[in-house]
């Protein structure tokens, strides 16, 4: 045993000295989010040519300057040595995004070869406007709407998914990277984030659900700013505004050889155009990525969010054209507020077994706590939650084609406790603001899930690839009445378990030409019922509801025309929901879930990027979105109410975004927008729409290298240029109560402007 102990030895020094000898040249290419690129074509001076394997890695026979190139990046010049590990990251071409790799459903692909509708919204685009709420960069991509009636009051659509909810977004899927945003009763929150520490957002619209389970709309995913490596660097942007809008964002990316480390702190002020629509937040976002072993990554993304915002509610018609800077009357008097404190932490490690399979798994925590003084009451909430996920990814050899696939599951539980208290601003005198009386309920609420997935994508044959997928969700809530109960009160305790939900998916992708893809899919999706819903009037829990399930049908082309001055996509869809929830309100501050019925949610996106001029000197593109949709309740009996065939309420039936971007060798650029946004129906039984609308943003912008080290970037936009009176949110179905008009509208800003400074060192 000591012989065989020695000669290791030997041999294992022997091998170090020879690879400390050897004049190769080893390393591994990712993208900016640490998607391994496969296929990098890696040229020396001598015009060889090598190729990056499955997982990235290349090896090169000596060292010297070498380009690295792949369709959809840019390409990097490098010089390299031997005896060192390198690693290299190309950054997407936006106007090549057809070529670049996405992690769909976890099987990183380029996107013209997906079989899903996936929109990419790059650093570029959330760049086009300021970096104070995420609403325009969302609006500019088809398929999804978002209104704003503040900077924290947002709720977002996707294929019409969401409309109905009243207050806030839900219905939809999001994560931060593997971090579940989206609360165990369905509910979204991504305005709170700060925007400048987001480098990419995926958004997968309809139901695929093989991958992401309860998300019946889609899935939004926010990647946090990729940390860089080969210098350290520190950026800091100064923004003012109109409104008394000022923000300060400071973000520090400091490496080592295998490490890499980002750092966003911003303050966010706004004074805001209604009355009582103060903002202030602060946001901490820390995200690190370390190569540990050629097999073993890990990284790391933390966030913290202190927020405190007033909120000026919706106004009735004469109000929102009259006077559409006043607050709602009773929210004005209380002083409504929102205090909101929130953190995510996550950690995911990756190992790799070999080059064509490898393990992810991701653990995260999340906390909110939240106290909200309203007219009718004051809200005092804490969330904590916690869970993981873990999927095997592979690509093997069936039929000599290829064969990627996932296999995972996640499981997740939060605990929300909140209780309610009398609002006593009525007695005391005006401008006090909301005064904390006596308990009026306590609850708390243990909400779990967990998905087991798994997805299958075959190569057919070079140009075609068929995917396959199935979900099985299974989702449970019990509720916990901890308020004191009198004789005149019901134990409103009680627990609501769905019955397991299988999900499949299928896809079909085919390539006609190198430049142009067409692709189908058929899936199905389900959004749970939060407890508020599942509520009664009498304290009981209606375990009779059925949870909202739909069937998604799309077709769709991908591609690159004129040379690859266009690129565009193309979609055409149908998706089908049953047991259609409705909020019936019973009183001003209650709300009943009841399944209403069907809606049919058909529509056509359309992308259109052309570049008009493409030189050294000056660049102009065009970009074209648009969606049209015939959303419609299909059988909708509510009470003794039938709106079948009525407009489904809340999304426009048109938006269209037109955008001209330029830049020059002067270091001048800009873009200027156009959006229209067609009529919105505000009730059920049509009877009522708001008005279409057209608003024009510019922003203009000066680069300069003050020298190798320092840069900077001056910028000034302004917003609504034209002025237009616009309800920027519609708050649908509002019913007045002691004979006051139903509050339907939120005044969208008028003309304003907004500037900044933003210096740029490296170290």
């Amino acid at each position: 045993m000591h012989q065989y102990r020695t000669l290791t030895l030997i041999l294992i020094l022997f091998t170090t000295h020879l690879f400390g000898q050897s004049s190769s040249v080893t390393g591994r290419i990712l993208d900016i989010y640490n998607t391994p690129l496969q296929n990098v074509e890696v040229t020396n001076t001598a015009k060889q040519q090598f190729f990056s394997n499955a997982n990235g890695y290349f090896e090169l026979p000596k060292e010297g300057i070498y380009t690295f190139s792949k369709e959809g990046y840019h390409f990097q010049n490098l010089k390299l040595r031997s005896g060192k590990l390198y690693l290299i990251k190309l950054k997407p071409n936006t106007s090549q995004l057809n070529e670049v790799i996405v992690n769909a459903n976890h099987i990183p692909k380029k996107l013209k070869n997906t079989s899903t509708s996936i929109s990419i919204i790059s650093t570029e685009d959330i760049e086009r406007s300021n970096n104070i709420n995420i609403t325009s960069s969302l609006n500019r991509t088809p398929g999804i709407f978002m209104q704003t009636g503040a900077l924290n009051t947002n709720r977002i659509t996707i294929l019409g998914i969401g409309s109905r909810n009243l207050f806030g977004t839900s219905k939809i899927r999001a994560y931060f990277k593997d971090i579940p945003l989206t609360d165990g009763s369905g509910n979204t929150a991504l305005e709170d984030f700060e925007l400048g520490s987001i480098g990419r957002i995926e958004v997968n619209k309809g139901a695929v659900s093989s991958i992401y389970g309860a998300g019946l709309g889609g899935t939004i995913t926010l990647m946090p700013k990729p940390t860089i490596f080969g210098h350290h660097n520190l950026n800091n942007e100064f923004t003012f505004g109109s409104f008394g809008l000022l923000k300060n964002l400071t973000q520090l990316n400091l490496h080592t050889k295998k490490s890499g480390f980002n750092l966003t702190y911003s303050t966010t002020e706004s004074e805001g155009y209604r009355d009582n629509n103060t903002y202030n937040r602060q946001t901490l976002t820390f995200n690190s990525t370390h190569f540990l072993t050629p097999k073993n990554e890990l990284a790391i993304l933390g966030s913290f969010v202190d927020l405190k915002a007033f909120i000026p509610s919706s106004l009735n018609e004469d109000d929102y054209l009259n006077t559409p800077t006043k607050a709602a009357f009773t929210w004005n008097s209380a002083k409504g507020f929102e205090d909101t404190q929130r953190g995510i932490l996550g950690i995911s490690w990756t190992h790799s077994f070999k080059p064509n399979l490898k393990q992810i798994t991701s653990i995260f925590s999340s906390f909110r706590d939240g106290y909200e003084p309203r007219p009718f009451n004051i809200l005092q909430e804490n969330t904590k939650a916690y869970g993981i996920r873990s999927r095997l990814l592979g690509d093997s050899k069936l039929f000599n084609q290829n064969l990627k696939w996932t296999l995972g599951g996640e499981f997740f539980k939060d605990i929300h406790t909140y209780s309610t208290f009398e609002n006593l601003y009525q007695d005391f005198p005006p401008g006090n603001g909301s005064v904390k009386g006596n308990e009026l309920s306590n609850f708390k609420e243990n909400r779990s899930y967990y998905n087991i997935f798994s997805e299958i994508n075959q190569n057919l044959s070079k140009k075609t690839i068929v995917s396959f997928g199935i979900n099985l969700n299974k989702t449970s809530y019990t509720l916990d009445d901890r308020y004191t109960v009198s004789q005149n009160n019901a134990d409103q305790s009680g627990s609501y378990d769905f019955n397991v939900i299988v999900s499949p998916k299928f896809g079909l992708s085919h390539q006609f030409s190198r430049y142009s893809t067409f692709y189908a899919n058929v899936s199905h999706g389900f959004s749970p019922i939060s407890l508020e819903e599942t509520l009664l009037p009498d304290g009981q829990i209606n375990n009779s509801l059925k949870p909202e399930t739909g069937w998604n049908f799309e077709i769709g082309s991908r591609g690159n025309a004129f040379n690859q001055k266009l690129q565009y996509t193309l979609s055409l869809y149908r998706l089908s929901v049953k047991n259609l929830l409705v909020a019936r309100r019973t009183s001003e501050d209650q709300f009943i879930g009841i399944n209403a019925g069907k809606t049919h949610h058909d529509g056509i996106e359309a992308s259109l990027n052309y570049k008009v001029i493409s030189s050294p000197f000056f660049n102009l593109n065009t970009t074209i979105n648009a969606t049209l949709n015939r959303y419609k309740f299909e059988d909708f009996v509510d009470d003794e109410n039938d709106y079948s065939g009525n407009d489904l309420t809340g999304v426009p039936k048109e938006v269209i975004n037109a955008i001209i971007d330029f830049s020059s060798r002067l270091n001048i650029y800009g873009n200027i927008n156009f959006q229209y946004v067609g009529r919105i129906p505000i009730t059920d039984s049509n009877n009522l729409y708001s008005d279409n609308y057209t608003i024009t943003n510019l922003k203009l912008g000066f680069k300069k290298n003050i020298n190798k080290n320092l840069k900077t970037n001056l910028f000034i936009g302004l917003n609504n240029i034209f002025d237009t009176k616009y309800a920027s949110q519609i708050l649908i179905n509002a019913s007045g109560f002691g004979g006051r008009a139903p509050r339907y509208y939120y005044p969208g800003n008028p003309f304003n402007y907004f500037g900044g400074i933003n210096f740029n060192y490296s170290f």
